[in-house]
């Protein structure tokens, strides 16, 4: 499948739901570092990622490659869950937006996400998240 024209909304949770385990400064820091990391050496492009206190939500699109979108994935939880002690759900959930679909809209809904959670009142004010320039 050819993902270099599309995006993708991904979402990843941690076994474990309803418990703080990844927006603690030290890890949320280090997955945010990681994903920069990766958007600069091409791996994916993370246009937003945002790190819930049990689950990441990412707006990704992937470069023309030989590796399949699931397994650059992996390999970042497969990572994260070594490095960090993170203990993942076994999948992710990927949805590529359709033509119809509004990016801003999805960007917009990942961004809210802290707000609707009750964790800040704007969005602004969440510190784990991860915005390109291009955005």
């Amino acid at each position: 499948m050819d993902t270099t024209d599309a995006d993708y909304f991904i979402t990843i949770c941690c076994k474990l739901r309803g418990t703080n385990q990844i927006a603690l400064p030290a890890i949320a820091e280090e997955l945010l570092e990681t994903i920069e990391h990766r958007n600069k050496q091409g791996g994916w492009y993370a246009h937003i990622a945002l790190v819930m206190p049990d689950h990441v939500h990412f707006l990704l699109s992937f470069p023309e490659s030989e590796t399949r979108m699931q397994i650059i994935v992996s390999k970042w939880k497969e990572w994260a869950a070594k490095t960090l002690k993170i203990a993942w759900q076994r999948d992710f959930f990927e949805h590529r937006l359709r033509q119809e679909e509004s990016f801003r809209e999805k960007a917009d809904y990942i961004l809210a996400n802290p707000v609707r959670a009750g964790l800040v009142k704007e969005p602004e004010e969440w510190p784990y998240v991860f915005i390109t320039e291009t955005y």
